[in-house]
């Protein structure tokens, strides 16, 4: 069931909020309802300008850290694009 939610916003916040969202394929309520979860699921609020890592992010990057410590999961260097496209084919 849906419900209604009447907040008061800025003009101009609203106008640029919804721009953003428009931007990345969303409409408002979309991006609303997404920020509500986040809120109900890690029971916090961030007010920053400084971007922050989500643990599923996080995670990632240590396996990511790890291939490197380890050389997996890299491609070879190549000097032309016809050596890339070479490798390419081979795969």
């Amino acid at each position: 069931m849906k419900t209604v939610i009447h907040i008061k916003a800025d003009k101009e916040v609203k106008e640029n909020a919804t721009k953003a969202a428009r931007e990345l394929g969303l409409n408002l309520s979309e991006v609303i309802n997404a920020s509500l979860r986040n809120f109900i699921r890690t029971r916090e609020v961030i007010f920053s300008s400084t971007p922050q890592m989500t643990l599923e992010l996080e995670k990632l990057l240590d396996r990511v850290e790890e291939d490197i410590k380890k050389g997996r999961n890299f491609s070879p260097t190549f000097r032309t694009a016809q050596e890339a496209n070479d490798y390419l084919e081979s795969l």
